[in-house]
């Protein structure tokens, strides 16, 4: 409710900005007109995501990753890691954080380990490891077009390498900091029972063929709204309590919005010039390091997707888009606030009694920041 009024207010601020003439109202429209198509894909992988959850496809994928861990902790928490990875590039950071969460919580206290390591797992990969392709972050999403690579696969090339550096270094850190935890053995544990297998099997095609399709070159919201629309035909007609208005993640399609038009606004009353002399310009290692500082700097601060939208007309080149997205990426996780995601996976924290230590969050947060974007940023020179 907090992140639907904050929108609210931000749409009303942003709609006395166009009363007063501090926005034109043609670049009001050019940014809908921008953002439509993201939007669209938020709501209808949101909802696809959330009803493939609800047929236990997430939960029969960590259950089988339990059994594969032959009894050791370790190899229990590789195999969260790589879940956590590919949930992240093709789902969505918000689906790792808020639907993979509970599931690895569940399967590592069924099998007697301490949920910890594996919940900030997923919350460190769901933002890190969102680099990869568009689909993947919204800021993302944002940046497609702006860096001119013209396909999901021409995206993933220049920010490949990168990417493994973004989840390899996180999940290095992670390891050693709970590296007792995790040299250990469990026993396995019985599987959990399905309800409806019909529905199981109709969310697992749906998922394998969305993959492929969202980096098939083709607008990423189409299969995501047929996905969507196919999955929820299945529950409307074997579930139907299921489908119900709260699936739709309409608070963060109003805090969305209402950050475009803010932003937008503020870039007409001179952000952008402000900005132009802390980031600076070039194409240089460190002139990319810097960019990659303030967007890490502006996520932690505001978040990730305002700290984007305010410093994305500073880019002006793709090594230098890139380079902002993984600071705006990679480098949330210090603060609670500094991504959508981050929050939503405490909110899940919370309502399965797992605490959480804020001020150490944030101390290992500012650990492994540096020594993940850095090692980043350079690779994306030496790939340039």
């Amino acid at each position: 409710m907090r992140t639907a009024i904050l929108g609210a207010s931000l749409l009303v601020l942003g709609a006395i900005a166009i009363v007063a003439g501090i926005l034109p109202a043609s670049r009001a429209l050019a940014v809908g007109e921008r953002v439509w198509p993201i939007l669209l894909f938020v709501l209808a992988i949101t909802v696809l995501t959330e009803l493939a959850a609800d047929a236990g496809l997430f939960t029969v994928v960590a259950e089988q990753l339990a059994r594969w861990g032959l009894n050791r902790a370790w190899m229990l928490w590789l195999l969260v890691v790589a879940l956590a990875t590919v949930s992240t590039i093709f789902l969505s950071l918000d689906t790792t954080a808020v639907l993979l969460t509970p599931v690895v919580i569940a399967i590592a206290r069924h099998v007697g380990l301490p949920p910890m390591p594996f919940a900030l797992t997923t919350v460190w990969l769901a933002n890190s490891a969102s680099l990869l392709l568009p689909v993947s972050n919204l800021t993302n999403l944002l940046a497609e077009r702006e860096i001119g690579a013209g396909s999901p696969l021409r995206f993933a090339a220049l920010m490949a390498v990168p990417a493994i550096v973004a989840v390899v270094i996180p999940a290095l850190v992670l390891f050693f900091v709970y590296r007792r935890q995790l040299i250990a053995r469990f026993e396995p544990a019985a599987a959990s029972i399905q309800d409806d297998r019909v529905l199981l099997i109709a969310a697992g095609v749906v998922v394998a063929l969305l993959i492929p399709a969202l980096v098939s070159g083709i607008a990423v919201w189409v299969p995501a709204v047929i996905g969507a629309l196919v999955l929820g035909g299945f529950f409307m007609a074997r579930r139907r309590a299921s489908i119900r208005f709260s699936l739709l993640p309409w608070p963060l399609v109003l805090l969305a919005s209402g950050l475009f038009l803010v932003v937008e606004a503020a870039h007409s009353l001179g952000l952008t010039t402000l900005l132009g002399g802390v980031v600076g310009s070039g194409d240089s290692p460190l002139a990319l390091l810097r960019v990659s500082g303030a967007g890490a700097v502006g996520a932690n601060l505001i978040n990730n997707l305002p700290a984007y939208l305010a410093l994305e007309p500073t880019g002006g080149t793709p090594l230098r888009l890139a380079a902002l997205l993984i600071g705006v990426n990679a480098g949330a996780l210090i603060t609670p606030w500094a991504s959508l995601a981050t929050l939503l996976w405490h909110d899940r924290l919370a309502s399965l009694d797992v605490s959480i230590s804020w001020w150490r969050y944030v101390a290992l947060g500012l650990i492994v920041v540096p020594l993940t974007i850095v090692p980043a940023v350079l690779a994306l020179v030496w790939l340039g």
